[in-house]
């Protein structure tokens, strides 16, 4: 196997090591794809077995190496127990980045509670779990980098995903409070987060969902291995956060500069605008609880509007930031006076007419 950078031979045992949580499929088995063709020895964790299975074969096939370790990461002593068998297996972790995630597309009148804490289990503790099972081995070295796999919605909550926003407002906190923590002991360790817009993965297909049509991403859509390209270049310039698409701006700006008007704008586009045509039936299967075995891959079902090529940058570095955020508001007051009229026609075209059914 030779590294992507140098073009050396990699004996196998001296490969760097990285563990992705959520690798089975959508962003995670992306970025496992990424960091096995540069070279990496990757520990792969997610719940379903054989599509794990699937994943280590598509990295060896490109010269690469896996362990797989199927689990549940709400389970907190199964994810230390696969980071201590995956070091012992292929050698000090290097990187790890949590992944996996889970969600409800629904109004938070029609969940149950035990939906949104199996959200907030997976999507929010598996993270800390992950973040728990790296540190473990991380802080003895004093080195290494936790990457956390966030969202715009990290920022800004929207409508009919409150469990997940929830979730990733969480991550953000935590992560905040760690990187707080690392600093005051000078550790050498590396904690990230990376924001992203949209992307074109397998959860909607398979997400539980309480609303009359199937769900789909917020356009603009991206797909993920334009997210994985960016973690693996994060390794390379280590930064805070990373913002991924000019939609991640403007949510992310929008809320610190407008929240009101954020709020008119998403309450009359994002209702109809996670849902296709499609209606939901009762053949649908959801991933909440259990895995659903032969869904798994990389891109979902939107790659017709899915783009391969975004803005991705340090949020550091968006010098230009208030200038930034006062002409995504200007855009958002336009949008919305727009969504608003669309809107008053729509009802009075049918005022029966509910979106949520």
């Amino acid at each position: 196997m030779q590294s992507e950078e140098s073009g050396r031979e990699v004996p196998a045992r001296s490969r760097p090591v990285a563990v992705i949580t959520g690798a089975s499929a959508g962003v995670g088995r992306a970025i496992a794809h990424r960091f096995g063709r540069a070279g990496y020895a990757v520990g792969l964790i997610a719940r379903d077995a054989e599509a794990l299975e699937e994943v280590r074969r598509e990295i060896e096939e490109v010269g690469g190496r896996a362990v797989v370790m199927p689990l549940d990461v709400a389970d907190a002593g199964a994810v230390f127990a696969a980071a201590d068998h995956i070091a012992s297996t292929l050698g000090p972790i290097k990187i790890w980045i949590n992944d996996a995630m889970v969600t409800v597309f629904s109004p938070v009148w029609r969940m149950a509670p035990d939906e949104f804490r199996r959200v907030t289990d997976v999507t929010y503790l598996g993270f800390v779990h992950g973040t728990m099972a790296a540190l473990r081995h991380m802080r003895p070295a004093n080195k290494g980098t936790i990457i956390q796999i966030g969202s715009a919605l990290a920022y800004r909550g929207i409508p009919l995903q409150s469990a997940y926003c929830g979730a990733k407002h969480a991550i953000r906190g935590f992560t905040d409070s760690l990187r707080s923590e690392l600093m005051h002991e000078q550790s050498r360790i590396k904690l990230m987060m990376i924001q992203l817009p949209a992307v074109n993965t397998p959860q909607f297909d398979w997400a539980k969902a309480h609303m009359p049509r199937s769900p789909r991403p917020v356009a603009p859509v991206v797909e993920p291995e334009v997210i994985a390209n960016t973690v693996y270049d994060a390794i390379q310039r280590p930064a805070r956060e990373y913002w991924i698409g000019f939609s991640t701006l403007k949510v992310i700006f929008g809320s610190m500069i407008a929240p009101g008007l954020l709020d008119r704008y998403l309450a009359q586009t994002c209702i109809s605008g996670q849902q296709t045509d499609r209606p939901i039936d009762g053949s649908r299967r959801d991933n909440l609880e259990q895995p659903v075995h032969g869904l798994h891959r990389t891109r979902g079902s939107f790659e017709s509007e899915a783009v391969e090529s975004v803005f991705a940058a340090p949020a550091s570095m968006l010098r230009l930031a208030p200038l930034a955020a006062l002409l995504g508001t200007i855009a958002l007051a336009v949008a919305a006076g727009r969504a608003s009229r669309s809107t008053r026609s729509r009802h009075r075209r049918n005022e029966q007419r509910s979106e949520l059914g």
